[in-house]
């Protein structure tokens, strides 16, 4: 942050009408937590309080879950919450129980391709699986459940020769980012090499979305080793993660250092700060409260404001396919691009959670994971853009200062998402290097 002799007028612009801006934003907020409450009784009985309501309830919870729970979810601050205005009565033990799972609020869509995960009655996650064949020919499967072997592909691909790649997807994304920029641009070689699996995290693409979830790193973890790494049987495999994803992958390949045997990073949110600030270090970098640039506006107002943000996903997110009509109307488009089409495949429950938890909360469990990683002397590569706004250069260089061997590797005048996106077949290419210098060689985890 610059000191108060380097503030230029703008600053002191963009400073005064943040001030006024969030103060509003906090008084929307505070009124829409009474108007949800309200609709929430009336519609759903006995709702889940929000987290006004719950306040200092989480001084109480118990230890084991406790550490990847973010403190953000509480501590945000609010000007009209912290002048002592009156709230609705303090939630009960019985009323701190999460929603059912497979019920959607009624704030949420319940079309039939948003609820598909609920009908098929499976709880794993969504996969995109390219399997490698003999004749360097690869079909792209849309896998929706963990019986992936039961068409009898195995077989083909069950030799010593085969490694998979798992891919992690960013914070309002899908598998079909690596679908569509690293799938389509593989070499033969890799193609008869590799097998794919890009993951629908948990609460995002054609993953389930739970009510009863808080969607930590743990639980993000426990649902890929239950959908991807034992059911694909998974002993050794790279692991390519981009932003929210890395924080997953790391914890990944701290659980299993032995098995990951590459680990790349793109634009890892991984700020410098104590593990008693980190959540709330996160919170401030990844999303100031600043009305300028746009992006880290709107970041800002989807991670401060629970109910903002809920009005959000329910004006866009609920009624997702008028948006789409009216996108193809407008482009002229049979198919609109699937970063448009990600933005509304979550609710505002697995969003919310996700951000704070993962994001914030996840911020804590770095340093330990990376320590884990320099153990065990594993392969990593970190990739980040020098015009990235959304997640700052900064975060890579403090992440290269904990794991020196890491290669890091800074693209001049790409962002946030064009340090893949416009580069498909280059990124793609620097993969596949990372994937062959990796695939000979080992790395023995030390205590």
């Amino acid at each position: 942050m610059p000191t108060s002799s380097t503030f230029s007028p703008g600053d002191v612009v963009i400073s005064a009408v943040s001030l006024l801006v969030f103060a509003l934003l906090d008084l929307l907020d505070f009124i829409l937590c009474y108007f949800y409450r309200f609709l929430d009784v009336i519609l759903e009985g006995n709702p889940v309080p929000c987290y006004c309501q719950r306040r200092g309830r989480e001084e109480r919870s118990d230890g084991e879950g406790r550490e990847e729970v973010s403190e953000t979810l509480h501590g945000r601050r609010n000007l009209f919450r912290e002048m002592g205005f009156p709230f609705w009565k303090a939630a009960s033990d019985g009323e701190e129980e999460r929603g059912e799972l497979r019920f959607p609020r009624w704030s949420d869509c319940s079309c039939i391709s948003c609820l598909s995960w609920q009908e098929r009655g499976q709880d794993k996650l969504h996969l995109a699986v390219m399997e490698p064949s003999s004749q360097g020919k690869m079909d792209v499967l849309a896998l929706l459940n963990a019986n992936l072997y039961k068409t009898g592909r195995k077989k083909e691909c069950d030799t010593d020769s085969t490694e998979s790649i798992v891919f992690l997807h960013g914070f309002l994304s899908s598998s079909s980012l690596w679908v569509e920029t690293v799938f389509h641009n593989l070499s033969e070689v890799t193609k008869q090499s590799f097998r794919m699996v890009a993951v629908d995290l948990l609460g995002f693409g054609r993953s389930p979305k739970p009510t009863n979830c808080t969607y930590t790193v743990r639980e993000h973890l426990d649902m890929i080793e239950a959908s991807v790494v034992r059911p694909l049987e998974l002993n050794s495999y790279h692991v390519v993660a981009h932003s929210m994803g890395c924080i997953i992958a790391l914890a990944m390949a701290a659980k299993h250092p032995e098995s990951v045997k590459s680990l790349t990073l793109v634009a890892p949110p991984c700020f410098d700060s104590t593990e008693e600030e980190a959540s709330h270090t996160a919170l401030n970098k990844l999303a100031e409260r600043r009305v300028w640039p746009p992006l880290l506006f709107g970041s800002a107002v989807m991670s401060w404001y629970e109910h903002i943000g809920r009005t959000v996903c329910f004006i866009f997110c609920r009624n997702h396919s008028t948006w789409e009509w009216m996108m193809k109307l407008v482009t002229r488009r049979r198919a609109l691009s699937f970063l448009f089409m990600d933005l509304s495949k979550h609710t505002h429950h697995s969003a919310w959670h996700t951000m704070h938890n993962v994001l914030c909360g996840g911020a804590k469990l770095v340093d330990k994971h990376l320590d884990a990683v320099r153990k065990a002397k594993m392969p990593v590569t970190v990739i980040h853009g020098d015009k990235d706004q959304l997640v700052p250069l900064e975060c890579s260089y403090n992440l290269k200062s904990k794991l020196p061997h890491a290669d890091l590797k800074v693209m001049n005048g790409r962002d946030h998402s064009s340090v893949i996106l416009g580069r498909e077949k280059m990124f793609t290419g620097e993969l596949e290097q990372i994937w062959s210098s990796s695939t000979n060689c080992t790395h023995i985890p030390h205590s």
